[in-house]
């Protein structure tokens, strides 16, 4: 047999195996977070001031992050104890920066412009960076964020918050470290202490893992993590539970329309094929997100009403996710069409779509009251001495934005002031004080619903009312965004007071007769070109008033801002 000849081996030396280098950030990273911060706080800054006006809620951050921390404290005992983290933070920035306008804003501003780049980086490690981009883009032009980011309540500093424990909550599920769930239950429980219902983006999060199949390990360190944020929150919970009048005012859901749209457009985005690179998809994530808030306060809400579209503002997240990742994946498939144009004409459409209501949020009208233009026509309506009514002892608290609105006015029924008494609208005399009080007076200055509407119950109230309609007749009505101003004076003839079938304001609460609004000239004040063209006045009287008194209304369920609102300010 021939004798096959072996080549001499060689010795190789073997270069052990380098690990993986995780790469480092690159430029498309920093675009996906500086992006979509800039552009959120391009938008934020545009019309911030909403021409100098404010509404409710905003005056209740404004009165109590004015007062010191025990104080805030006190008053918290009472009411918006849900609230109390976000009034002390504000306080904090006042001491700093002041208490302007400006300073009320500017940190939702700055905390919806870091959830945006939270935002972005969840797309980017959901689905690249593309998508990322994408999504951190889509977010700051949803209307809601908008809205919300150029508000002084705490709404925007919670949805920054949640944005960032969630992308805590994706890097931690391949991680088997204990620092990564750490930080993601503190991010969550300080979310929770600002506003109770961020819980919510817990459990999307648990249905977010269970619909991925993440393996039990994984499982059982999101539980630990989630058992912390309850029992962090569960004093609180249980506490603010005592206040639960504060949401009250909600009589069904509100502004439901919004979530709904943004629901279905999420969920038809999801049913593409979406790039899902990890352990948790992209889909199996942004749906909860976007879905489960909401419906389970509209689950909530059968037995009592509690759905409000701002509680679960950071249902957005989700929506942004879905639009960047479907917008990514439609630019893939017409990548190599000839019809990639469709998607730059659709795109400019959406964003033309979106330039009327993006204006209209920035004007005064967009929100429930004005506060601003309530005071401006307190103050111009009254005279130094006149009496100051307010038919629903909680609207005092829409004029404390500026003092100087109601300071040459007598509050005829307040006992206590708001600070004194750590509420915010005060404390009244009782009924019959406050009607005796009235008959010392020939003018009135009042606050009430512009429907006329009080409690049938509240004995200072019947009061109030009562002894208008026996003593005092309406000399004419401005109305100002949620309220309505109106003019009573004294009525020393009783026979002219009007029947109980009469249509007069004063006696039939609120419906008034057509006509301009005729106000003596010795020491009357000029009302503003608005109001002047919604004065109406009470025509053919027997003699001229020796004086006016008004009354003020305001929506239902609104507030006004830098001043306490009609309800207290959890809604």
């Amino acid at each position: 047999m021939p004798v096959v000849e072996r080549a001499p081996t060689v010795a190789r030396t073997v270069s052990p195996p380098i690990p993986a280098r995780r790469p480092s950030p690159g430029p498309a990273q920093a675009v996906v977070v500086i992006a979509p911060f800039s552009l959120t706080i391009a938008l934020g800054l545009w019309g911030v001031r909403r021409q100098n006006t404010m509404w409710g809620d905003e005056a209740v951050t404004c009165q109590l992050a004015h007062r010191d921390l025990s104080q805030i404290w006190h008053t918290a005992q009472h009411v918006d104890l849900v609230h109390a983290l976000y009034y002390a933070v504000m306080h904090e920035i006042f001491g700093l920066f002041g208490g302007g306008l400006l300073t009320l804003r500017l940190p939702s501003v700055l905390a919806m412009s870091v959830a945006a780049s939270g935002v972005g980086l969840l797309g980017l490690r959901l689905a690249g960076p593309r998508a990322g981009l994408l999504a951190g883009l889509v977010f700051p032009l949803l209307p809601q964020v908008q809205k919300y980011a150029q508000e002084g309540r705490s709404y925007a500093m919670v949805c920054a918050l949640v944005t960032w424990a969630t992308y805590a909550f994706v890097v931690s599920v391949p991680h088997r470290a204990r620092w990564p769930w750490a930080v993601y239950g503190s991010t969550m429980l300080l979310a929770c202490l600002l506003h109770e219902f961020a819980v919510l983006a817990l459990v999307a999060h648990g249905v977010a893992l269970i619909v991925s199949r993440v393996p039990r390990p994984v499982l059982r360190a999101w539980s630990v993590a989630a058992a912390g944020v309850v029992a962090g929150l569960s004093p609180l919970a249980i506490v603010s539970a005592g206040q639960s009048e504060q949401v009250s005012w909600i009589d069904g859901p509100v502004r439901l329309q919004y979530f709904l749209v943004v629901a279905a457009v999420g969920v038809a985005c999801a049913r593409a094929p979406l790039v899902a690179p990890g352990p948790v998809r992209l889909s199996a994530l942004a749906v909860p997100v976007l879905v489960l808030p909401g419906l389970l306060l509209l689950i909530t809400s059968l037995v009592k009403p509690l759905f409000v579209d701002r509680y679960v503002l950071f249902s957005n997240i989700g929506i942004a996710l879905l639009l960047g990742a479907w917008l990514d994946h439609f630019h893939r498939r017409q990548r190599s069409s000839r019809n990639a144009w469709i998607t730059w004409t659709a795109a400019v459409a959406v964003l033309a779509a979106l330039v009327q209501p993006s204006l209209a949020l920035r004007t005064p009208q967009s929100r429930s009251n004005d506060i601003t233009a309530i005071g401006a026509a307190v103050r111009k309506a009254g005279r130094p001495g006149d009496g100051l009514l307010y038919l629903s002892g909680r609207d005092r608290a829409w004029t404390a934005a500026n003092p100087e609105d109601t300071r040459f006015l007598t509050d005829l029924a307040l006992a206590r002031d708001p600070v004194s008494s750590n509420t915010l609208a005060g404390v009244e005399l009782p009924a019959r004080e406050i009607a005796a009080r009235m008959l010392e007076f020939d003018r009135i200055v009042a606050v009430r619903d512009p429907a006329g509407a009080h409690s049938p119950t509240d004995p200072q109230e019947q009061a109030k009312t009562s002894t208008l309609r026996r003593h005092f007749r309406e000399y004419g009505t401005t109305r100002v965004n949620g309220g309505r101003v109106t003019v009573y004076v004294r009525d020393h003839d009783p026979s002219a007071k009007a029947g109980p079938g009469s249509s007069s304001p004063g006696a039939s609460g609120g419906v008034m007769r057509s006509g301009c609004c005729r106000i003596p000239r010795s020491g009357a004040r000029h009302f503003s070109s608005a109001a002047k063209t919604r004065s109406t006045p009470i025509h053919n009287q027997k003699r001229p008033p020796t004086m006016f008194h008004t009354t003020l209304a305001t929506t239902n369920g609104s507030q006004s801002a830098c001043a306490a609102p009609t309800r207290p300010s959890g809604s």
